[in-house]
């Protein structure tokens, strides 16, 4: 999946309040995924922004949430969801929370177009998406050939060739 913006963010948790750094990837998909470190070998959460979110808001919009320890409130980063709860985030810097908003809320807010076909109508494109909702599908083109499927399939056919034109010729010599 292509990648829109990754970095350290801050994430307060739900329960605790505790502030926790993990490492942030943006989706091309509107997936927001956070892990452990930037190795991304182990997910601590996912947020569907094309679903779920409801608004993005940074800086003094943030009035009741208390920034970490050496942190300024402009750093602050609240992604509220249509469920009412709301994730936390504080980046690095001011300039940092601002580029993360508009990242969000341009994925948010991206459409993603599906094209594909119906049994037995390949050409025929079709959109599986309910009103309101956005799916993204990824398939390979079946007609697509690689430099190195091209390359074996140019060998084998001329060694068929090779092969096969020594015998078609013995007809004609008898």
């Amino acid at each position: 999946m292509a990648l829109v913006k990754s970095g350290w963010l801050w994430r307060q948790s739900s329960i605790l309040r505790r502030w926790k750094r993990n490492w942030f990837v943006l989706y091309l998909d509107g997936s927001l995924v956070y892990y452990h470190d930037e190795t991304q070998r182990d997910m601590d959460g996912r947020i569907h922004v094309k679903y779920s979110c409801r608004d993005v808001r940074t800086g003094r919009e943030c009035r009741d949430i208390q920034p970490p320890e050496g942190k300024s409130r402009e750093c602050l980063l609240s992604i509220v969801l249509r469920d009412g709860s709301k994730t936390t985030l504080c980046a690095e810097s001011e300039d940092d929370a601002i580029a993360w908003k508009m990242a969000v809320l341009e994925a948010k807010s991206t459409p993603v177009y599906t094209h594909g076909g119906l049994p037995g109508h390949p050409l025929l494109p079709f959109c599986l998406a309910a009103p309101g909702v956005t799916h993204v599908i990824v398939r390979e083109d079946p007609y697509r050939v690689s430099g190195d499927q091209m390359a074996l399939g140019l060998l084998a056919g001329a060694a068929t060739g090779a092969a096969l034109g020594s015998f078609m010729w013995m007809p004609c010599w008898f």
